[in-house]
């Protein structure tokens, strides 16, 4: 399923026109990414919930030159199963 199916979907099943549906999911996503950039979890019951994870910086070295490299501190989003979307695709 991509952005189109959806807004299909969500058309069909709640009498919505084509233009109505496409400003729903965009403001969705926006409203989850928006969180996630604020540090704020988002969590949907028995769906999943997203995260951001932080790392502090480090030293590694580059595997061709042998170098030293500094990696800054940075976050990333994880994504976490909910039990019951676990279930649903398991069994």
């Amino acid at each position: 399923m991509n952005k189109f199916d959806l807004i299909q979907a969500l058309k069909n099943s709640n009498n919505l026109s084509r233009l109505e549906a496409e400003k729903i999911v965009p403001l969705f996503f926006n409203q989850m990414a928006e969180a996630l950039a604020q540090g704020e979890r988002v969590e949907i019951r028995g769906l999943c919930s997203f995260f951001v994870k932080k790392y502090k910086a480090y030293t590694c070295r580059n595997p061709k030159t042998g170098e030293k490299v500094r990696i800054a501190p940075k976050k990333l989003p994880f994504f976490k199963v909910g039990k019951e979307l676990k279930d649903r695709v398991d069994g």
